[in-house]
């Protein structure tokens, strides 16, 4: 790869790039295909959107609205997730198959893993709704900031467009290039599918158990 690009996008599209024919090999046949998430200010309802307009300076009444959006039945994303997960969770429910006693005891425990992540997620979206109000009715003004380091940040890394959109020669900048040349050194990438989940930060509450009657 060259180390100089004529713009930010041409090196993150051609790190992305060699990123996946460090996964999938060079192989035969057309060169894979790199999908661009847009800029957050281009869709603003999008999550990277909400994300980028979430900032601690933010009026409670746009938090409110923000929360109430992503909550919202059909169109917000976490009832979308919830969808998806509960049609992956009957996909699975389809293949088993009682007659076979090898096989059954593995399927009924991947399809209790997917109803208890949408227990999770029902649950995760019932408190959230049940915040709007409360969001709503915060100061605008934050508190001194000596009384926030008495509280665990929960927002453990940046989004892409954050390092994108800085001006070149600032700190977040010099971030970009050091991630994109980690990204695009001799590090071997996994297949998709076979990257570890991040680490949970802090603690939640406990959601209800899973329903096994589905």
């Amino acid at each position: 790869m060259p180390e100089h690009y004529s713009s930010i996008g041409e090196a993150v599209g051609a790190a992305m790039q060699h990123n996946i024919r460090l996964a999938y090999g060079p192989g035969p046949g057309p060169a894979p295909h790199v999908r661009y998430f847009p800029p957050p200010d281009a869709d603003p309802y999008s999550m990277t959107g909400m994300i980028a307009r979430l900032e601690v300076s933010a009026h409670p009444d746009d938090v409110a609205a923000i929360v109430e959006e992503t909550t919202r039945a059909l169109v917000g994303p976490l009832p979308q997730l919830t969808e998806l997960v509960a049609a992956t969770a009957d996909w699975t429910r389809a293949r088993l198959d009682f007659d076979d006693p090898d096989t059954t005891p593995a399927v009924f425990d991947l399809w209790t893993k997917l109803a208890s992540v949408h227990s999770m997620l029902a649950y995760a979206k019932e408190e959230l709704e049940n915040t709007i109000d409360g969001i709503a009715a915060l100061p605008a003004e934050t508190s001194d900031p000596r009384h926030h380091t008495k509280v665990q940040v929960k927002r453990t890394r940046e989004l892409l467009h954050d390092l994108m959109d800085a001006e070149p020669g600032t700190e977040a900048e010099a971030k970009r290039q050091h991630a994109a040349l980690f990204r695009s050194s001799g590090r071997r990438s996994t297949p998709r599918g076979a990257e570890p989940a991040p680490p949970a930060v802090g603690t939640t509450a406990q959601p209800p158990a899973a329903d096994r009657s589905r």
